[in-house]
């Protein structure tokens, strides 16, 4: 593989660009390759949001090519609470994001590699691109039975996943971009994908689960790095451009005007979170106090990802009528969000008269809710 620290340094044709202050350029005129340096997930798809925006992809189509650490990334058109166990990224310090893209929800971490193939939209073609993915893995590994299905999903052995694909068109513009796993963790896949949220309704595109395994498992000769050199060879033999792969920094503002904007709108609670399509939550709490189990029904609607209706069936005199009141006053219109909740709760306990008995009934019920979000 031959390698390039630096866009900058590279001859790249002014006119590739919508953008006359970008760097980017290059004598290709009919493929580029690139791999971003960065493993952070957030960063990688400002990335594409940038080329998507700013590149001329008549002049010529780019093949982008990224990995991150540990991160699950949803459709746009997801929810979070559905897909996911949100407290264990929290406690794994797995990130989330939401990309800009349909389709489902999957895991990232260096073991999996990220394809992005970005054309016109009148060129747009992602059987071709995953053909290109199965014939660049059978040149590698000849002995491999790996096919591309209807569902634009790639299959090992005709059973097991190992590439999803995802795809934005843009009204002149498009990119696909799919995965692939060589050496993924696949206790912490399919621990993370498995939602404990129960009693949720939502119309949000739901993932479609599959039996998943990497290639390292197949061949444990395989490495990321072989997978992406073959790909790139393959991408430039068909584009008729040299098996070059440009690294780029997806923190350089000099190389990436506005990329920074990019990455921090879509680390934001309101784009991760706020963009979630309106769902509800009827569910029942079993809290074990003292000798006996309380059943407390719970009943809310969320959108924009804040509760617009909360709904809390207590036994009678359980609470204060007062701070039953004032608890679903301070729900409504609040962030469906544990550190959120907590600081609610945290403040209207201050406000309570000093008895543990209240306390005690106080911080179960909150424990409880917090653990619905």
């Amino acid at each position: 593989m031959v390698l390039q620290s630096s866009l900058k340094n590279c001859f790249w044709l002014s006119c590739v660009l919508r953008t006359p202050k970008a760097c980017f350029r290059s004598t290709a005129s009919g493929g580029l390759i690139i791999q971003s340096v960065s493993n952070d997930v957030y960063q990688n798809l400002a990335v594409e949001d940038w080329i998507h925006n700013h590149m001329d992809l008549e002049k010529q189509q780019v093949l982008f090519l990224w990995r991150n650490s540990p991160a699950v990334v949803i459709g746009r058109h997801q929810n979070p609470w559905q897909e996911c166990n949100l407290r264990l990224l929290r406690q794994k310090n797995i990130k989330l994001a939401r990309r800009r893209s349909g389709g489902g929800t999957v895991y990232h971490d260096l073991g999996n590699i990220n394809l992005t193939f970005f054309t016109t939209r009148k060129k747009y073609e992602r059987m071709e691109n995953l053909k290109l993915v199965v014939k660049a893995l059978k040149a590698l590994r000849p002995q491999l039975d790996v096919r591309v299905t209807d569902r634009y999903d790639i299959l090992l052995d005709k059973q097991y996943k190992i590439s999803g694909t995802a795809a934005k068109l843009g009204r002149t513009s498009a990119y696909h971009h799919c995965t692939l796993l060589c050496n993924a963790d696949k206790f912490v896949l399919s621990s993370v994908l498995k939602s404990p949220y129960k009693g949720l309704k939502s119309n949000a595109t739901p993932s479609v689960p599959a039996s998943v395994k990497n290639l390292f498992e197949e061949d444990p000769s395989l490495t990321s790095e072989m997978l992406l050199d073959a790909i790139a060879k393959e991408y430039a033999m068909q584009h008729q451009v040299d098996h070059h792969i440009t690294l780029i920094n997806p923190a350089d503002e000099t190389l990436l005007p506005g990329i920074s904007n990019k990455t921090k709108e879509l680390q934001t609670w309101e784009w991760v979170y706020g963009k979630t399509p309106k769902f509800s939550i009827s569910t029942c709490l079993n809290m074990a106090y003292k000798d006996s189990v309380l059943d407390v029904k719970v009943n809310m609607d969320v959108k924009h990802g804040r509760i617009e209706v909360c709904n809390i069936d207590l036994p009678e005199q359980w609470l204060p009528p007062g701070l039953y009141s004032e608890l679903v006053k301070s729900l409504t219109g609040s962030k469906f969000c544990p550190n959120e909740t907590t600081m609610l709760v945290t403040t209207l306990l201050r406000a309570c008269p000093q008895d543990d008995e209240l306390h005690s009934r106080w911080s179960l019920l909150c424990e409880n809710m917090i653990m619905l979000m």
